[in-house]
């Protein structure tokens, strides 16, 4: 098989079954089947507690599926890569350590020699415009500039899977524009592959290029868009595109049945 034609991340009906402290076995995700190319920016979208999450754990080696496959690069996934980053709503910040010491904490932990290391975060420091910040410590931060570290602290180990779970979904409405558009500075650069996993339809069309809806849980893929809008995109101005309101207004003819299955449930289980 030509190697160009194996995808970034391939799961092919990937179920993940969970026992629950009652030891009932509770199903997150079913017959999964989901392709990544490479370089490709996957956004995937689905009602609250769907699953969206254990799709993300799956790709990345956190856990392995109950039946099925899930391949990255062709390959069986056994355990978390190098190469692979992850951008939480958590910032996984180093409170004790400054922001250089946190950027350059990847590099040397994969055996980047400290000055090369140093030199490296601060490149990236950067370009997240944190320059100056390089000797403060997280809790001297904004919540968006503690985001830029999360993505210099990412960037710095050149991912070639970029794994994120809504990630700037704590942030303000203005904030987390920004950290749209330097997510996009900052991948257009790379070539990662991405997954980004978010409730947030408008935030999947401006940043991807195709949205993945799931359904109600177990969650399994319902369908797939493309997403057609021309890059490089600025997240409040492609929001004005009539083409972005034709694509909103499409996905969520499809989202929006799983969203309200969810809530007629969510009065026997509250999850």
């Amino acid at each position: 098989m030509n190697s160009h034609h194996v995808p970034a991340i391939e799961l092919r009906g990937a179920s993940k079954a969970f026992r629950t402290p009652s030891g009932a076995l509770h199903t997150a995700v079913r017959d999964l089947d989901l392709v990544v190319e490479r370089g490709e920016f996957v956004a995937v979208v689905g009602p609250t507690g769907c699953g969206k999450s254990t799709s993300l754990t799956l790709i990345s080696g956190l856990e392995e599926p109950t039946s099925g496959d899930v391949l990255v690069a062709g390959e069986p996934v056994r355990g978390i890569g190098d190469r692979t980053g992850f951008v939480f709503q958590q910032d996984a910040v180093f409170p004790w350590r400054t922001v250089l010491s946190n950027v350059m904490a990847g590099p040397r932990f994969r055996g980047v020699p400290k000055d090369r290391a140093r030199e490296r975060a601060r490149e990236w420091l950067a370009r997240v415009g944190l320059a100056a910040f390089e000797d403060r410590y997280p809790h001297q931060l904004s919540g968006g500039q503690r985001k830029r570290v999360a993505l210099a602290a990412t960037f710095v180990n050149d991912p070639e899977l970029l794994l994120m779970d809504e990630p700037f979904s704590a942030l303000d409405v203005q904030t987390r524009a920004l950290m749209s558009d330097e997510l996009l500075d900052l991948w257009s650069d790379t070539g990662a592959s991405v997954v980004f996993v978010t409730h947030d339809l408008e935030e999947s069309i401006a940043l991807a290029d195709k949205v993945v809806v799931m359904t109600a849980g177990p969650a399994t893929v319902k369908e797939v868009f493309a997403i057609d809008l021309p890059r490089p995109r600025r997240v409040e101005e492609v929001r004005l595109e009539p083409r972005f309101v034709e694509i909103y207004r499409e996905i969520w003819s499809s989202l929006g049945e799983e969203v309200r299955i969810t809530r007629e449930r969510g009065a026997t289980h509250a999850a």
